[in-house]
């Protein structure tokens, strides 16, 4: 029989502290929150009033539910005030000294029966269990921020945590209205552990100065969907909340994805620990805003990408998916494109998929019947590459191999006139590699569009140590001006976005080879933890686990990095031909679905 919890502790009325306070007493609980001291004892409240009154004004509460919850609170500066709880839950700042002298407290002022949690996201619950003389009933309870609203919450388990504890205080998280998950004692817990591996080598890709900070958050968010950039949410966080929890990660399973890049220590010995100070890898308004503002680093606007070059007339090659949505993007913001396909059937074809696109967004209200017309009549196709000599930039989009596109260039740079610029979509091979064929390598650059580049806004604009800074500065403005947001960056494995997604996959399936968490609450922790459009296995198995592979091989072969190794499960799945959606197997069956 699962115990009954009616009284509920919280020792901590921070943020997060505030915030389960309210959790439990929205939910019909007598809870009991203790500070320090009065005047934190106050704040605590404030932070409890400030976020009712924000429900109230949203309809999401009524005036006669917002005083029941002040009710059930009674706020107090002495432990001994916790002797008749059920569950206390600890949420104090991430020390573990001061952590384990509250549990030693505690353990001295409830009951035996009592259950005691701690909300730590990156401290062993095992240690804090240690120090009292009920370690059984001692058990992780991670609460997202802001805890009102985050449905996720991890129930950590240490080895000697009784199973029937774990299940209790699971389903109490299901009374909540929350999804819980229980994993072992591991710093970093699911979420942390592979959300923080990601935001490292954000950091690590800023500080080498490889991507400007603004255009690294922007392909996250618009490549992969993220609520926010890494940087961004790195401020949001706190960088001296980040370093502790890498360092805490790293000492413990010295994976050196995780040892905390030095910038984060010389930011946070700065003082520049994000937006609670006001300044961290952005400034923003003042202490505690969430308003970023202009600074040395801001791109300016006299620094919007002008064309150095003529670009009226432009090519794509290719019949494929890829190759169909650029088409369709030019035609639809006015410029004349002339595409080649290997045979006219694939021409034909490929004209036929622009008119279908074409049609289901004036269908869908979204184009008007004369801008499809004329988004078509700029559009003509053929099977002859020189029809490309008076075009003004080429995109080539064919298979993504480099003989191939080796070949393909050699012909484009014989072919088109001096001063037009060959663009390559690639998103894993050298762009110097199809470069160095030509005669023009100034005039060769990466334009990474994403599928579907009809609806993706995100375009890699990748220049090589030869590229033209005038080309760059052209392919960005043409960007612009077919409605994309062009981020640069330099011809490295990855770019920006697959640098930092695929090992953050990777890791992931590390995470489930090791039998720490099932797939289905890794995706759950990822998804409701971090709020990602899309836990990591259902990823992998969307874009195949064939092609994540060659991905991660290739990030590999570029960094040695041991930490990008693909994990020996991937490379399982591919060789037993599971490859995901597109087979019916992946790390899911599809089979029934």
């Amino acid at each position: 029989m699962s115990r009954e919890f009616t009284t509920i502790g919280v020792v901590g009325l921070g943020t997060m502290g505030a915030g389960i306070a309210e959790v439990f007493a929205r939910n019909g609980f007598d809870v009991v929150g203790v500070e320090q001291n009065d005047e934190q004892m106050e704040r605590g409240r404030a932070h409890v009033q400030h976020s009712t009154d924000r429900a109230r004004k949203r309809g999401k509460l009524t005036d006669i539910e917002q005083q029941a919850i002040f009710a059930r609170l009674t706020l107090t500066t002495a432990l001994a005030d916790l002797k008749d709880c059920d569950l206390v839950v600890e949420a104090v700042v991430e020390h573990l000294d001061l952590k384990r002298t509250i549990f030693q407290q505690l353990d001295e002022v409830v009951r035996p029966d009592a259950v005691l949690a701690t909300n730590t996201s990156s401290l062993s619950v095992t240690e804090l269990s240690a120090a009292t003389s009920r370690p059984n009933r001692v058990i992780g309870m991670h609460f997202f921020n802001p805890a009102p609203v985050q449905q996720f919450v991890e129930v950590i388990r240490t080895v000697v945590t009784e199973p029937e504890v774990v299940a209790d205080v699971q389903e109490l998280a299901r009374k909540l209205g929350k999804n819980p998950v229980a994993a072992g004692d591991k710093a970093g817990f699911i979420a942390n552990a592979l959300l923080f591996g990601y935001l490292n080598h954000a950091v690590s890709m800023y500080d080498s100065h490889y991507a400007a900070r603004e255009d690294i958050d922007a392909a996250m968010r618009l490549g992969c969907g993220y609520p926010m950039g890494p940087l961004a949410l790195l401020d949001l966080i706190g960088l001296d909340t980040a370093y502790e929890i890498l360092d805490t990660m790293y000492r413990q399973g010295r994976n050196r994805l995780h040892a905390p890049a030095p910038i984060l220590k010389q930011m946070v010995t700065a003082g520049l620990l994000g937006r609670k100070t006001g300044r961290g890898f952005y400034t923003y308004e003042a202490a505690d805003s969430p308003v970023a503002v202009t600074d040395a680093e801001s791109p300016g606007d006299e620094s919007a990408p002008q064309f150095r070059r003529r670009i009226s007339r432009l090519g794509v090659v290719g019949s494929g998916t890829m190759a169909t949505g650029i088409v369709e993007v030019f035609a639809r913001a006015g410029y004349d494109v002339t595409y080649v396909a290997r045979s006219r059937q694939k021409a034909d074809g490929l004209r036929a998929d622009v008119v279908r696109s074409l049609e289901k967004a004036v269908q869908r209200g979204k184009l008007a019947e004369g801008d499809r017309d004329a988004a078509l009549a700029h559009v003509s196709g053929s099977t002859d590459l020189e029809d490309l000599a008076q075009t003004d930039l080429v995109v080539e989009a064919i298979t993504e191999d480099l003989a191939v596109k080796k070949a393909l260039f050699e012909n484009l740079d014989e072919i088109c006139r001096d001063g037009a610029i060959l663009a390559t979509t690639t998103s894993s091979l050298p762009v110097i590699e199809v470069a160095s064929v030509t005669n023009r390598p100034r005039d060769v650059i990466g334009m990474h569009f994403f599928n579907p580049a009809q609806a993706m806004k995100l375009v890699e604009v990748v220049s090589t140590v030869a590229t033209d800074a005038d080309v760059a500065e052209t392919v960005r403005a043409l960007c612009a001006a077919v409605d994309r947001h062009p981020v640069s960056c330099g011809d490295r494995a990855g770019f920006i976005v697959n640098a930092l997604l695929f090992p953050y996959l990777n890791d992931a399936v590390r995470m489930l080879e090791a039998h720490y968490a099932t797939a289905d609450d890794i995706d759950t922790a990822m998804k409701q933890g971090c709020a990602l459009p899309m836990g990591p296995f259902e990823l992998l198995d969307v874009v195949g686990n064939d092609v994540s592979l060659a991905i991660e091989r290739t990030l590999f072969l570029e960094f040695r990095e041991p930490g990008f190794a693909p994990a020996p499960l991937l490379e399982h799945l591919v060789t037993a031909g599971y490859l995901g959606r597109k087979t019916g197997r992946g790390f899911r069956d599809y089979s029934h679905a």
